[in-house]
Parts: structure tokens; C-alpha cells; sequence
């Protein structure tokens, strides 16, 4: 069993993050997992939340994700991210606007469309704001 877990983040943009880590947990779509050195092999949906590396070095310990896949091997661990934010990059007093906004939005939603559009992007922006408190 190796001692490190090569883990790599990619968003659809960049590379957010490719280290060597003791331990990586995730927001799993069935509950939150941690990933460890000699994992089984398994690829798993996760859902919004925050992504937390130890041990990984230098890079952002804390990166949240708007949902993806994980790929997991023994030896590496692949997160395909929708979206990712470092959670020290999130400002906090935008993200409440941000949320009151997206609280506007869906009272003025003039149809189901609209209304799901609107909850979808409220229930990701509290999701973002709750990862910096």
C-alpha cells in the first residue's frame, strides 16, 4: 500500500489541483466519503460541497465543488468537477448577496421553469455560503 493518494482536481476550465495527499473526504450524492492511500477501486457522483485534502502541501486543503464524478483507484483519486472554488477564494459578503438575489429570483418566477432554475441556484449559493462559515 503506497503511503501518499495522487489526486488530481479538474474543473472544465483548469487543473485546479494535482498533489499528493494522506486523505482526501468528499460530498458524495449518498453521503460524504473519505478517500485513503489503497482505496478499493470505485467511481462515485458527488454533490455540492466542499472538498478536503490533508496533507496535500502547498495547494488549497479546502476547494469547494458545484457537484462531479470521482474516480477512484488504490494508488490515484480523480475528481471531474462541474465547477470549483477554492473556499479561501470565496468572499463571503458577495456570496449573501448573491443569495438574497437568487431569493428574488424565484419570488419573481413566472412559471415552473423559472422556479426551478431559481431553487436550483439558491439551494448551490447557500451550499457555497454555509462552505465559508
Amino acid at each position: 500500500m503506497a503511503d501518499k493518494l495522487a489526486f488530481e482536481l479538474v474543473s472544465p476550465d483548469r487543473l485546479l489541483l494535482s498533489v499528493e495527499a494522506d486523505a482526501v473526504a468528499m460530498p458524495g450524492m449518498e453521503g460524504d466519503f473519505g478517500v485513503l492511500p489503497g482505496h478499493a477501486p470505485v467511481i462515485s457522483a458527488l454533490r455540492a460541497g466542499v472538498i478536503e485534502v490533508e496533507g496535500g502541501g502547498d495547494g488549497p486543503d479546502r476547494v469547494f465543488i458545484a457537484g462531479g464524478f470521482a474516480e477512484v483507484a488504490a494508488d490515484r483519486l480523480t475528481v471531474l468537477a462541474e465547477d470549483a472554488i477554492p473556499v479561501a477564494d470565496m468572499d463571503r459578503a458577495d456570496l449573501e448577496q448573491r443569495v438574497q438575489d437568487a431569493r428574488e429570483d424565484l419570488e419573481d418566477a413566472e412559471d415552473d421553469e423559472q422556479r426551478r432554475l431559481a431553487e436550483g441556484k439558491l439551494a448551490l449559493l447557500q451550499e457555497m455560503l454555509a462552505a465559508v462559515r
